[in-house]
């Protein structure tokens, strides 16, 4: 059996808000893969495979799921939308069906909730309710694993690494350096994956980590038992195996990984839609100090606009800027 994986993040320019980081995983039963004309390696060709229940574009779903890089399968104008249907959905293939945050939380970080309890803003998790489960989301839902099973497939893990504002700035201080916190988020989704699947081979595909084109060194730091082989390494791609007595482990690092891979876009979209909900919450908490006070999705520029609010229109307000602000 092979798995097929992806990580991606949502949240990694912004200067407020959390740093969340997902991987997804499918098993594909390596013989039938081949009959079908799909190689492990090919994962792009899910969409093609899995046609009758996914679609990549958002014209033309005809009740299918969405699985798409989370810039393209989400406007905030339009609210959260596909991001929670296809979350939900895919979750539901699971037999997981979280109600509210708090249990979607627990299913995908638990980790992070006591960390996520010292915030005042993130104080009412159960009271966050998902969108309520509906027929058309079930009949998604069941078309979709009806595809997955009909092609020797199944969803077999969605994880999340969310970095809280306090956490992240705790990383930066200690390791001195952004890309290298998102790449220990991204090590412990791959060591996650590593304990779940011990005996099988693993084909994991990842978004490339900023402008950063070699991997090898932090590779061997994080993985010091495992046996590393380069096999590329390029502006566009780089590609690693990683050797354990029970399988290989394949890591491709390549750029727009979240338009090319189905598991790496479904990354991205359940990263995103994590990450919308907490900011969600802490616009929620804000707005219920002050009602004229404009909510910001956490980027570098309309951040800097929603701090100087915060400051000009509650001046008496106390508020911990290790929480609230990050550091890089």
């Amino acid at each position: 059996m092979a798995i097929l994986a992806g990580i991606d993040e949502a949240g990694f320019g912004p200067l407020l808000g959390p740093l969340v980081v997902s991987s997804a995983a499918f098993s594909l039963d390596s013989a039938h893969a081949w009959a079908e004309g799909l190689s492990p390696l090919a994962s792009a060709d899910l969409w093609e495979a899995f046609r009758k229940s996914v679609g990549k574009c958002r014209k033309h779903l005809g009740g299918r799921l969405l699985i798409a890089d989370s810039k393209k399968a989400y406007h905030r104008s339009e609210g959260l939308g596909h991001l929670e249907r296809t979350s939900l959905a895919v979750l539901e293939c699971m037999g997981k069906r979280p109600v509210d945050l708090h249990e979607l939380l627990w299913l995908l970080c638990p980790e992070c909730i006591a960390r996520l309890a010292e915030y005042p803003w993130y104080q009412e998790l159960p009271q966050c309710r998902l969108a309520a489960e509906s027929p058309e989301r079930r009949i998604a839902a069941n078309v979709f694993a009806q595809d997955l099973q009909a092609h020797g497939a199944a969803l077999v893990h969605v994880r999340t690494c969310c970095l809280d504002v306090a956490h992240f700035n705790r990383m930066v201080h200690s390791v001195r350096n952004k890309a290298q916190v998102l790449f220990i988020a991204v090590t412990q989704l791959i060591q996650a994956l590593l304990s779940e699947f011990p005996g099988d081979d693993i084909y994991l595909s990842i978004d490339r980590q900023g402008g950063r084109a070699h991997y090898r060194e932090n590779l061997l730091r994080s993985f010091p038992d495992l046996e590393l082989a380069v096999v590329q390494e390029s502006e566009e791609c780089s590609v690693y195996e990683m050797r354990r007595a029970s399988g290989t482990v394949r890591l491709t690092f390549e750029v727009e990984a979240d338009d090319r891979y189905l598991p790496v876009s479904l990354a991205s979209m359940v990263s995103k839609y994590l990450r919308e909900l907490l900011m969600d919450r802490m616009n929620l908490y804000f707005a219920g100090l002050d009602a004229g006070l404009r909510p910001t999705a956490g980027y570098w520029q309309d951040g800097r606009r929603f701090v100087e609010d915060l400051r000009a229109r509650l001046p008496h307000l106390r508020i911990d800027d290790e929480r609230l602000i990050r550091c890089r």
